[in-house]
């Protein structure tokens, strides 16, 4: 491919430009090496890396146009006109908007005033200084170098207002068009020291296009990119199911990654079954459109039920955070693994929507990967490389019926109260479900208010992380916000001795846990054997567990010894009891550990029961266990 993205090898997850191609006759964005209507090689524009464009649709059109017609006073140009949106980084939500093959704006979502707020780019003053009724303000000619100056009031010659201090301006200098910000309100600018804020200058007006678009159009325009997309991910997918014999099966979330994987696996093959995960915090729209998309397809569909899950263990982990995503395996995890052992006892072949451009984990997934918690599950990348773009044009190139929430400006569909949500879509499913979005703000200020944290942790939405980010520090020490290193619910171990050389040989590590006790200590020696062989007394809760060459000690209280050769193995053994006490007290009954045991040693009873004769100590059961996967945000 000669212009946009080369599919070969994707965009890092790094600062700079990613670039594509415009059709300045077509109004529309040109995906493969040529418009398909005109034959246009299009014009080059850029944008932030990763560069994973996605079409501007339904309500986040009118957020568009309501901020351009606060700030400007217009906002017709936007009418029958295609909008492309590039997500950068922020605090919350922010966008590029791509409008004419230019990135005209910034639409970002302020947490400080809980609203969406515009930044003006240099190529949105110049299309809009022509047709801004407010917003402006023309300088005095002799005003010298302008860009990213401070003007005073005096060098005002005229103000359209009404703006506030910090909203976004078009200056107007002579022949220069600039973009630019007020430092005061209209009312008072030309008395103030600093008045107008100069960003970018340029000279220019961009005129508006005549010709109007539609997403239909778009479409037509990059037909032979879509059906090149699609005719090497239906040869993918048939290539690797011909060669094994799995039956398949495609996981549906309701989402647009996953629909377009519906229309690739059902021209590879006519056989295959729907896998739906119902976490119990699905939206209401979700679960009426996989149901009825299903039916209308007369299509298998499977479903794992996760029922009160998240709800009977949130007490227990706290919130989940972006960082600790406890409720995936217990919501997810954990129920599609017994969907699977028991509608594919052989294994299958699943096609799922990962994307590389999602996220950095998924940066580096291959078309085929292996469920390291499923072990007979395989699965299939068929769109890993492509962007939300090409989602969308192959979506409506096949005339697929979409989930409705994306229509009412949400970026992705999952769980509604997911922390990796956006504040702004959290707003949103303010107005939409007021029961969903009561139900977890009112669970949510109860958790906080039991640690006496500030009530705007959860206003601002700090709970969304375990370990904050400096973006998030820095907003709570703007805002005078009491910040502490870790989320408040973290568990707290502290070290007797940490680590230190042993008069009897080695070194030894020696500190307290202390754990909700939720099972008596019989559950904790059961754990400790996937560890190693266990002596216990029960009546004085201790228990002594002896590897090749490490000994540990856990007691009732939460103390942990731990003796090894080295300090590395003496850490390692104190880290294996203090993982243990947690599973033994914690675990949710997921079940995923007892499935990841190679020699089925492992029963449900109240928590975790452990053959001795059948453990090998291999460790697998603690390397599948969501307690002790996020060990290290559970405890500091």
């Amino acid at each position: 491919m000669k212009y946009g993205i080369h599919f070969d090898v994707m965009p890092r997850f790094e600062h700079g430009k990613v670039g594509f191609q415009w059709c300045d006759g077509c109004g529309t964005v040109i995906l493969g090496g040529s418009c398909d209507v005109c034959s246009s090689r299009g014009r080059r524009f850029e944008v932030s890396k990763p560069g994973d464009l996605r079409p501007a649709m339904g309500r986040t059109v009118s957020v568009l146009k309501s901020l351009f017609e606060r700030h400007f006073g217009v906002s017709h140009f936007l009418n029958n006109r295609l909008v492309f949106l590039n997500k950068v980084a922020g605090e919350d939500r922010t966008d590029e908007v791509v409008f004419q093959g230019h990135v005209i704006a910034a639409l970002r979502y302020d947490l400080r005033a809980r609203d969406f707020t515009l930044d003006l780019k240099l190529n949105g003053a110049r299309l809009l200084a022509p047709m801004a009724s407010k917003g402006v303000v023309v300088l005095e000619h002799g005003t010298g170098h302008l860009k990213g100056k401070n003007l005073p009031g005096r060098a005002v010659r005229e103000v359209k207002g009404p703006f506030k201090a910090g909203d976004p301006l078009i200056v107007i200098a002579g022949s220069h068009i600039c973009s630019g910000a007020a430092r005061a309100d209209s009312d008072v600018l030309r008395s103030v020291d600093k008045a107008v804020g100069v960003r970018d200058v340029g000279k220019e007006v961009l005129p508006l296009a005549k010709r109007k678009a539609s997403w239909t159009g778009f479409v037509n325009a990059n037909e032979s990119h879509i059906r090149a997309l699609e005719s090497k991910a239906v040869s993918d997918i048939r290539s690797y199911a011909g060669n094994n014999k799995e039956p398949l099966s495609l996981s549906f979330s309701g989402g647009k990654d996953s629909l377009a994987c519906y229309g690739l696996l059902s021209r590879a093959s006519q056989r295959f079954s729907m896998i739906f995960v119902n976490t119990g915090l699905e939206f209401p729209e979700t679960l009426r459109y996989v149901r009825d998309f299903a039916h209308g397809e007369k299509r298998k569909l499977l479903v794992a039920d996760a029922g009160t899950a998240f709800w009977d263990n949130v007490g227990d982990f706290g919130p989940p955070a972006k960082d600790f995503r406890w409720c995936c395996k217990v919501c997810k995890l954990a129920p599609l693994t017994e969907l699977i052992e028991g509608h594919f006892p052989k294994g299958t072949i699943t096609v799922e929507g990962n994307r590389a451009l999602e996220s950095f984990s998924r940066s580096t997934i291959g078309f085929v990967e292996r469920n390291p918690f499923v072990p007979n599950q395989t699965i299939l990348n068929p769109i890993r490389k492509w962007r939300a773009v090409d989602v969308w044009a192959y979506i409506w190139y096949r005339g697929m019926d979409y989930n409705p929430l994306y229509d009412e400006d949400y970026e992705r569909i999952g769980c509604y109260l997911c922390p990796s949500c956006l504040e702004s879509e959290w707003r949103t499913t303010a107005n939409l479900h007021p029961d969903l979005h009561g139900r977890w703000d009112e669970h949510l200020r109860q958790w906080a208010e039991r640690s006496g944290t500030d009530e705007r942790f959860i206003g601002y939405g700090f709970w969304r992380w375990k370990v904050f980010p400096p973006k998030m520090r820095r907003m709570a020490e703007e805002m005078d916000i009491p910040m502490p290193h870790m989320r408040f619910d973290t568990l707290e171990l502290k070290w007797v001795k940490g680590v230190s050389p042993c008069l009897a040989g080695g070194h030894s590590a020696e500190g307290v846990l202390l754990v909700p006790r939720k099972r008596d200590f019989s559950r904790v020696v059961d754990v400790l054997r996937t560890v190693g062989k266990v002596k216990h007394s029960g009546e004085y809760e201790i228990a002594l567990v002896k590897t090749k060459d490490s000994t540990l000690k856990v007691f009732g209280g939460g103390q942990i010894v731990a003796v090894g050769p080295t300090p590395e193995k003496a850490r390692a053994m104190f880290e294996a009891g203090a993982k243990a006490l947690l599973r033994s007290q914690l675990c949710t009954q997921c079940g995923i550990c007892l499935r990841s045991c190679p020699t089925k040693a492992l029963r449900l009873d109240d928590g975790i029961v452990v053959n001795e004769e059948k453990c090998t100590s291999c460790g697998r059961c603690a390397e599948a266990c969501v307690v002790a996967h996020y060990y290290d945000k559970l405890v500091t």
